[in-house]
């Protein structure tokens, strides 16, 4: 499971440096092996460990290619996603098309997100947490049925 938030710096070659617990976690289970793509809603980047992305991709390319909504997103996820290896020293090279889409420079945010990580760009990070607190507390009719059974 990948929780937490990181902040660390992106070098000029666009290398990047995983965070210890998120590196253990991908080097037992994905060994070093991880797979980025961008997200379709927000200017952030998506990451998995291997085997994870492989029951996504399943699940992607199973969806109907006649409707418009789903092209749209099996062209976006499947045609940026990008396997990567973890380096010698835990790091990996972000490659400059998905850098550009979540405009990450010179500072990124890793986000755990359960069986996911969301890197981001810090200063969109920020942005965007801004956005999210000034939108005020959910109502109730604002989120699924699902989030009504858990106590937070």
């Amino acid at each position: 499971m990948f929780r937490g938030i990181h902040a660390v710096s992106v070098d000029a070659k666009g290398r990047v440096a995983v965070p210890a617990r998120y590196r253990k976690v991908l080097q037992e289970e994905a060994a070093s092996t991880v797979v980025l793509t961008i997200d379709t809603e927000d200017p952030c980047l998506l990451m998995y460990p291997f085997a994870e992305w492989q029951r996504i991709e399943i699940q992607v390319e199973a969806l109907p290619s006649f409707n418009p909504a789903t092209r749209r997103v099996k062209r976006l996820l499947m045609g940026h996603a990008t396997e990567l290896e973890l380096d010698g020293q835990g790091r990996i090279v972000l490659p400059p098309l998905l850098r550009e889409h979540a405009k990450i420079d010179q500072r990124l945010m890793w986000v755990g997100q359960g069986r996911k990580i969301e890197l981001w760009d810090e200063a969109q990070w920020a942005i965007q947490c801004k956005a999210w607190v000034s939108e005020g507390s959910f109502q109730s009719t604002d989120l699924p049925s699902e989030m009504s059974e858990i106590s937070i």
